[in-house]
């Protein structure tokens, strides 16, 4: 999906506290949907921080935060618990967030090649559309910058 695209309402995944949730629920307020790799390692425990830092700033702008990887319920709810996260992470194991974004790469670890998230983030309107769209995204700096382009976009 592209800057301009509507994001299917329907598409569904599962949070970190077990409940079902389909992407059109955000419709009527501002949706940062951001993949990461790797529930509890140390750039996703970051990124995952800096926007928990920032949550209520989101919040005044009528914006919600909603992470998403590979990871299951269970390994969402303890990160989330541990690093003390006030929103929302999604379990995508059969990966059908990650491939209606075209967030899925081949990356090189360690001299193999293997599939996995490119860390991306997109800024959804509150009619659907993504406004925004960040890939390849480097961790410093960024939860400012999504939250900089929401202020702009509004």
């Amino acid at each position: 999906m592209d800057i301009g695209d509507t994001v299917p309402a329907d598409l569904a995944t599962t949070l970190g506290n077990g409940s079902d949730a389909r992407l059109g629920d955000w419709r009527g307020r501002w949706l940062v949907l951001y993949f990461y790799p790797k529930d509890s390692t140390p750039g996703c425990t970051t990124e995952g921080g800096d926007f928990n830092a920032r949550l209520d700033a989101f919040h005044e702008r009528n914006a919600a935060i909603l992470g998403v990887s590979r990871d299951s319920v269970a390994s969402h709810a303890r990160f989330a618990e541990k690093q003390g996260y006030r929103f929302d992470l999604a379990s995508d194991p059969d990966e059908t967030l990650c491939r209606a974004f075209d967030v899925i790469r081949e990356k090189n670890m360690y001299g193999r090649k293997v599939l996995g998230i490119e860390r991306s983030t997109f800024l959804i309107g509150p009619d659907g559309r993504i406004v925004q769209a960040w890939r390849k995204v480097k961790v410093a700096g960024h939860a400012d910058a999504v939250l900089a382009a929401l202020d702009g976009a509004r």
